[in-house]
């Protein structure tokens, strides 16, 4: 599918042309900055689209943006610049509905509802990141480019208690008709899954287990060990910061070539994954890329350090 093909760095590549025509809804436009740690300004914005605005179009609106090559690349937001930051790559790349863009900004035409989210973060770690979690319930509830998915809801043999607990909090989100299957069973190229249990279990999925590669395979900052007993949370540069072991969860999204995303939701032992399942609300997951959970505590990925915000 075009919408899940390989991506060049380039993705955030914008061109010219703004439509006008009527209004197509609500769109909730966010501008952050090192995975999401730092809103460039307060507050979400709601803005409203009309038919033939672009993702673009609803940015050049609300922030001051400057491109590059003739227009065609989104170079600085608001004072923030691509090119290097502390001597790293970092550019801007955006997702709708928590999924990373296919095609540039101007060619992205907004439906009513989408989540538009743009972040400025350093990239030699993850040239790609996928799929985000942080704009939950999307893309469950209105799917991508007007098309919702089948969501399948993936249950390892002794998570049915956390299955039940995900599936609740999708159906309160307003996502309907959830699927249930093993995992043996579960691929699908234009289905949305979650995949819920113990890591130890649930790394028989060829998808989830890609995790334990690093982020340069999935775009997700944790690595959970083949053993499924700890979970490696990494910083923006894909280096270890800290190891969660009894008790730690992890929900995540990551997706392979021509397949729709696979969220996860695990733990090292069945305690962690009922942390990560009582994690799937809008407030929890609100602009983080994936969320490591233990005791109590959220923990956004990748681990940032916080900077001066942006002029």
């Amino acid at each position: 599918m075009k919408w899940l093909a390989l991506l060049l760095l380039c993705a955030v590549v914008a061109g010219c042309g703004f439509g006008e025509g009527e209004s197509a809804g609500d769109v909730t436009l966010t501008v952050t900055r090192d995975f999401g740690a730092e809103p460039l300004h307060d507050g979400i914005d709601e803005e409203t689209a009309s038919e033939g605005d672009t993702v673009m179009r609803i940015l050049q609106a609300n922030y001051d943006v400057k491109t590059r090559y003739g227009g065609g690349f989104v170079q600085e937001v608001d004072g923030l610049a691509g090119g290097r930051s502390g001597g790293r790559p970092a550019d801007w790349f955006y997702y709708v509905n928590g999924i990373e863009a296919s095609v540039g900004a101007a060619e992205r035409r907004l439906d009513a509802g989408e989540r538009v989210w743009w972040d400025h973060h350093v990239w030699g770690a993850a040239q790609r990141v996928p799929a985000v979690v942080g704009s939950f319930p999307e893309p469950f509830a209105t799917g991508l480019e007007g098309k919702r998915f089948p969501v399948r809801l993936v249950c390892a043999d002794e998570s049915e208690r956390s299955c039940d607990e995900v599936s609740e909090r999708l159906e309160n989100s307003g996502v309907r008709a959830v699927s249930r299957s093993v995992l043996e069973q579960s691929l699908g190229q234009e289905v949305l899954r979650v995949i819920v249990g113990p890591w130890a279990e649930i790394r028989r999925d060829n998808v989830a287990r890609r995790l334990e590669r690093g982020p340069g395979a999935t775009g997700v900052f944790a690595q959970p060990t083949s053993a499924g007993d700890a979970i490696v949370l990494l910083d923006g540069e894909g280096e270890p910061v800290q190891t969660l072991r009894a008790g730690a969860g992890l929900v995540a999204a990551t997706s392979v070539e021509a397949q729709a995303p696979t969220w996860i939701v695990t733990g090292t032992d069945e305690v962690g994954v009922a942390a990560a399942a009582a994690a799937l609300t809008e407030e929890r997951l609100e602009r983080h890329f994936a969320l490591a959970v233990q005791g109590g505590n959220d923990m956004p990925l990748p681990v940032v350090e916080t900077t001066e915000a942006a002029p």
